[in-house]
């Protein structure tokens, strides 16, 4: 459980944040640039579901914020000799909560139509939130995959941010009825 009873502690005046293993770095490190995007795409799928209400969609945004926090957490522990297993004091991102994306991903794309263009990012509201969401979880992956390239990583959790990408994607086409409102992007429209 977490407790937080005072929310500045000064510790990070120097430039240093302290990462779960207790060891310190660089608030401008790799893998605090990494958890700064996760938290960063996790604000956006807030703001996507804050569009939802009470739904089906709303609660899964809500299932994968919390998944979001394990990738933070999981980030946040460094590895020297490449165990990511998880254990009672460490959190990791496993490989069910990818297969549970896979499945939700498999699951909304059922009931929509092959694409036959890139669509814009837009819509509905809730589509161009969740455009936005996917977007940011792009820029996660792409600063998670910079850690992995000189910091282990656990491959579940770059796995994890890849298929969220899709999901949001997915979504998005479903909350413009079901890819009925889709904006398609015409090629050279306006030249």
């Amino acid at each position: 459980m977490v407790k937080l009873n005072k929310i500045y502690t000064r510790t990070g005046d120097d430039g240093s944040t302290g990462l779960v293993d207790g060891s310190r770095t660089a608030k401008h490190s790799a893998r605090i640039v990494a958890i700064g995007k996760v938290d960063e795409a996790n604000s956006s799928i807030g703001l996507a579901a804050a569009a939802l209400g009470e739904s089906e969609h709303a609660a899964a945004l809500f299932r994968i914020q919390n998944d979001m926090f394990d990738l933070g957490a999981d980030l946040a522990t460094p590895s020297e000799d490449g165990d990511f297993a998880p254990s009672e004091m460490v959190l990791r991102v496993v490989a069910s909560q990818v297969a549970w994306l896979e499945q939700a991903i498999d699951a909304l794309n059922e009931g929509l139509e092959p694409l036959t263009s890139f669509v814009l990012p837009g819509g509905s509201e809730a589509a161009a939130r969740t455009h936005v969401a996917r977007a940011a979880s792009r820029a996660a992956e792409r600063a998670v995959v910079a850690l992995g390239d000189s910091e282990p990583i656990n491959p579940q959790a770059l796995a994890y941010i890849n298929r969220l990408s899709d999901y949001l994607f997915v979504l998005a086409r479903v909350l413009n009825d079901n890819g009925c409102a889709d904006v398609k992007w015409v090629p050279g429209a306006n030249r």
